[in-house]
């Protein structure tokens, strides 16, 4: 009996996490501009945020107990998109002279 209330809490953890990673993707891809993702050989912006958002709403399903069903998929878009996308977009930002701290 205590080890199915443990999984249980183990897998609630993992879908918060999933959750939060998956609404701050959403949140940079949403922030980014358009064009900077095809300048970077990356997929277009329409099709990371519609991705993104599915997978914030699948985990937060997930975490209210809904359906767990596709929440890795949520997860591994996330991941992507923060371990692959998100530095690559980003290096449009840099490249103004604006300063040290960005362009503000």
């Amino acid at each position: 009996m205590y080890a199915v209330g443990f999984f249980d809490l183990l897998f609630r953890v993992l879908y918060l996490v999933t959750f939060v990673l998956s609404l701050y993707s959403l949140i940079e891809a949403a922030r980014t501009p358009a064009p900077a993702f095809p300048a970077m050989d990356k997929q277009t912006k329409g099709l990371w945020v519609g991705l993104l958002a599915g997978g914030t709403v699948v985990s937060l399903a997930a975490f209210l107990g809904m359906s767990a069903f596709l929440t890795i998929l949520a997860l591994i878009a996330a991941l992507i998109f923060l371990i692959d996308v998100r530095p690559a977009i980003r290096q449009i930002g840099r490249s103004g002279g604006d300063g040290p701290y960005g362009s503000w």
